[in-house]
Parts: structure tokens; C-alpha cells; sequence
């Protein structure tokens, strides 16, 4: 039981979280993903308001179910805002502070955070939507990134991520194997799917992968070797062809 800002409550128990967690939850989803391209999808309302993970609540509500939470896998955005939501109230620190003071901070990320579309630092990569194409993704996306993405880095930070990930120094060793096992097989992507992460087909790759208007990138740890990698990319669909040139296990 969580303690809502207004003093309500709010039913959440363990296995809601891990449903969230997995993309099991059935809930239905702010943004349709299942037709057209990345950059048709439009957000309905207006962007500048979704700055804190409070303004998100609005456009999460009156979606309707779509699936029994636990019967199948599918992507949901919506079910990573609410997360965010939940770990905010649970701690009592807004999301975009409590991702500095409990990742950012103790993986020693120095260049990663959530910057506002509308203040972006000077040395940050406009994201265009395509390839050929000059439209910046300004339009396309929340004035502020949040549970479901949004966060900028860079390979260097993500090396450091994974190292100190895999070093327990952001969660316990039990919640690393909760959060890694794989529960799903992706056909669709060729991969496993676990409780936030990805798995490789039938190695031992642990993958996040980022995909939006203006944003591709995916990024690995391989858990026999401690090596790590990351693609990334400043349009919508750049870090695809690199992904495909590899050879994934």
C-alpha cells in the first residue's frame, strides 16, 4: 500500500510491480506502438506540460485494458510511467532526483540526466527524425523525459552503468538476478525479455535498447566476458543498420 501526495492510497502490491516490470500488466498504453512508424505516433496533450511524472497522470488515465495482466508480453510505456510513479511515492523524491541521487550519481554518469527538450545543454545532439530529413524531434516528445525514457548519455557513461550495475552498487545481487531472469521469448525481436531488460537469444548478453522520434540506441553487457558495448544515435532510426551488421548470440 502506497501513500499518495493528496494522502489517498494506492493499491501496489509485489506482483502489480513485477507485471509492470515485465510488460505483463495488460494496462493500456499512452502511445499505440503496434502500427505506423515512431514518428506518427503524437502525443495527445499539450508537450510542455509533461515535466514532473504527476502530469503524465492525466494522459495515463481512462485507457482501457486490453489484456488479462500475466496472459502475454507486450511493450508498454504507459506501464513504466506508472513505475515511476510508484518509486516516487514510495520514496518521497520526484523521479528525475531520485534516478540522480540512486543511478546517475552512484554509477558516476556525470554526463547523463533528464534535460528539458526546451534547455538542452550545448553539447547535446539534436535528435532528427530521419536520416535525410531536417525536423528536430522537439515536437514529438514530453518537455521532459520520464519512467518510460527520455534520460540522455553517452557510451561512456553507459560502459560505467553496466559496471557498476553488475557490481551491485545499484541494487542487490538477488534484485540483479530478479531483474535479468529471462521470462519471455520475443520472437518477434529475437531476444528474451526479463523484468526491465532484455536477454540475448540464448547467450548471455543483458541488453537495454532506447527507441523514439529523433533516437536510436541500444547498448549490452556480457556477463562471461564483463565486456560492454553501446550503438547509439541522433535520429530515429540510425543505430538499426549498425545493430544489424552484428552478429547477436
Amino acid at each position: 500500500m502506497l501513500t499518495s501526495r493528496d494522502g489517498g492510497q494506492d493499491d501496489c502490491g509485489e506482483r502489480d510491480v513485477e507485471h509492470l516490470l515485465a510488460h505483463t500488466s495488460g494496462i493500456g498504453d499512452y502511445i499505440d506502438e503496434t502500427s505506423g512508424e515512431i514518428t506518427d505516433y503524437v502525443i495527445d496533450r499539450p508537450l510542455h506540460e509533461l515535466d514532473t511524472t504527476e502530469a503524465f497522470v492525466p494522459l495515463l488515465d481512462g485507457r482501457s485494458q486490453v489484456s488479462v495482466p500475466g496472459e502475454k508480453f507486450a511493450y508498454c510505456n504507459s506501464g513504466f510511467v506508472v513505475l515511476a510513479l510508484i518509486a516516487e511515492r514510495a520514496c518521497g523524491v520526484p523521479f528525475h532526483e531520485l534516478m540522480q541521487r540512486r543511478v546517475f550519481a552512484p554509477s558516476g554518469m556525470t554526463a547523463s540526466g533528464y534535460p528539458r527538450t526546451d534547455d538542452m545543454p550545448g553539447d547535446l545532439a539534436v535528435g532528427y527524425l530521419g536520416d535525410d530529413d531536417d525536423r528536430a524531434n522537439i515536437l514529438h516528445l514530453p518537455v521532459r523525459g520520464n519512467g518510460d525514457g527520455g534520460a540522455v548519455t553517452t557510451a561512456a557513461d553507459l560502459r560505467s552503468f553496466w559496471q557498476a550495475l553488475f557490481a551491485h552498487r545499484l541494487v542487490s545481487e538477488r534484485t540483479l538476478a530478479a531483474l535479468t531472469e529471462a521470462v519471455h521469448i520475443v520472437d518477434g525481436e529475437h531476444m528474451r525479455y526479463g523484468r526491465g531488460f532484455w536477454r540475448g537469444w540464448e547467450s548471455p548478453l543483458v541488453i537495454l535498447e532506447g527507441y523514439d522520434a529523433g533516437v536510436s540506441a541500444r547498448t549490452w553487457f556480457d556477463q562471461e566476458s564483463g565486456a560492454t558495448g553501446s550503438i547509439i544515435a541522433n535520429t530515429s532510426d540510425g543505430a538499426w543498420p549498425v545493430v544489424g551488421a552484428v552478429d547477436w548470440p
